[in-house]
């Protein structure tokens, strides 16, 4: 894998949205749901921020706010990064590197497709890189590549 559009193929495409207008804790409630680290924020169509786990614990107890009053727009973060389908994963891991995100959503055009946590890249790295030294060792003792 080194697109971002096969990643999406083996781990699927689905993407949790929420209303800026929706409190945080209904934003909480469903990231427990779907065992998810974040959510992106969609308004009549359109990509207007990001809320993560990160945003709750920095921007909620810490500020004195509560998750049932504040509303996700008050917190989530609006400057949203995105790649495309045709992204490579080493392109996807610079950018969270150097942004300091663990999620970014994906767009094919103006049409969100999925979205990739660091998670999901670090695995398909390590992936590419327990291969590689299969093939390696398999050159090295003589053995038959499973490369034609």
């Amino acid at each position: 894998m080194h697109t971002v559009s096969e990643l999406l193929r083996e781990k699927g495409s689905q993407v949790w949205t929420i209303s800026p207008d929706a409190t945080v804790y209904e934003a909480l409630q469903l990231m427990a749901a779907k065992n998810i680290g974040s959510l992106v924020v969609v308004e009549e169509g359109n990509i207007t921020g990001m809320f993560t786990e990160r945003d709750y614990a920095r921007k909620v107890v810490l500020q004195g706010r509560s998750s049932k009053t504040t509303a996700v727009s008050e917190l989530m973060t609006t400057d949203v990064l995105y790649v495309n389908p045709n992204d490579t994963i080493e392109n996807c891991m610079a950018i969270m590197t150097s942004k300091r995100l663990r999620h970014l959503p994906v767009m094919d055009g103006d049409k969100l497709v999925g979205v990739v946590s660091i998670g999901d890249i670090v695995k398909v790295i390590i992936s590419e890189r327990e291969f590689t030294i299969r093939e390696l060792e398999r050159y090295i003792t003589g053995g038959h590549s499973s490369v034609s």
